[in-house]
């Protein structure tokens, strides 16, 4: 598995660090990482780099989480019920159309809802997971020639890594996933972003949105994390807000291409922090 580059996002996930992958894994502790939560997985490429024999993975996405617990449990099903799909509006259109009938949404099954997102999410505009406030994908049809969606290989060996290894797989707030961790855990947090702009908020991936408030409660959740002994790695925007809130941790900025913003002019690289409580 360690070796197995197959093992990789399998879905493009506002927010994505692959292309700061580099520097994060820079950052990381010196020693083994032995036990390894992510309360905001998202797409979970440092997850996937890795590949922790222990891990504990969770997102408030229960849509998000849906697709890797479907990879975990009946791989080979999610791969056939990708392959009804195709790449036209009308397929794309009548298939997020899914959850506007919310009864007949909750009859799917769990490999039939799985295989709407990852369909939705490699032929939709820009790859964006966006919901309406009645928790509805409403992202519109991409027009992509020839999107990869089905992707089976990454699939597998996706699925196989989560099977020898040990990962829990939940969907509960940030706050619950990291109740009862070891010490010995290594914790990254990689929350909605504080907005740089206006046109740059983007927080629709679940409904409820994640406010300053929010941001200001995540920090009071990495100070229990100090407390009691757990490292953790935490990314952000380099707002001015963000650079006070973590200013008592080591902070490194680096730089990034982020293409979130309704207006496409501003979309370019940016600053962002990372904070620490270790060397």
């Amino acid at each position: 598995m360690k070796n197995n580059k197959l093992v990789a996002p399998v879905l493009k996930w506002a927010g994505g660090k692959r292309q700061i992958l580099e520097a994060l894994i820079s950052l990381l502790p010196d020693e083994k990482i032995t036990v390894y939560c992510e309360p905001f997985v998202g797409g979970g490429a440092l997850l996937f780099r890795l590949r922790p024999q222990t891990a504990f993975i969770n997102d408030i996405n229960g849509e998000l989480m849906g697709v890797y617990g479907a990879i975990k449990d009946d791989v080979e099903a999610l791969i056939a019920a990708l392959e009804t799909f195709r790449n036209d509006p009308d397929c794309f259109y009548a298939v997020r159309s899914w959850d506007r009938n919310k009864t007949a949404y909750k009859a799917r099954t769990a490999v039939e809802k799985a295989a709407r997102i990852l369909y939705l999410n490699k032929t939709c505009y820009n790859g964006l997971f966006r919901v309406n406030s009645a928790g509805e994908f409403n992202s519109p049809f991409g027009n992509y020639r020839n999107p990869n969606i089905v992707n089976a290989s990454t699939l597998r060996a996706v699925c196989a890594y989560f099977n020898a290894a040990e990962v829990r797989l939940t969907s509960v707030d940030y706050t619950a996933a990291l109740r009862n961790l070891p010490k010995e855990a290594f914790v990254y947090l990689d929350p909605p972003y504080d907005p740089v702009s206006d046109t740059a908020n983007f927080t629709s991936y679940a409904r409820g949105g994640f406010s300053r408030k929010d941001q200001i409660a995540l920090r009071a959740a990495c100070d229990e994390l100090n407390a009691r002994g757990i490292k953790f790695m935490l990314s952000n925007s380099a707002t001015d807000f963000i650079k006070e809130l973590y200013s008592p941790y080591n902070v490194t900025i680096i730089r990034a291409k982020r293409a979130i913003n309704s207006n496409s002019a501003k979309r370019g690289e940016v600053d962002e922090l990372i904070a620490r409580n270790y060397k």
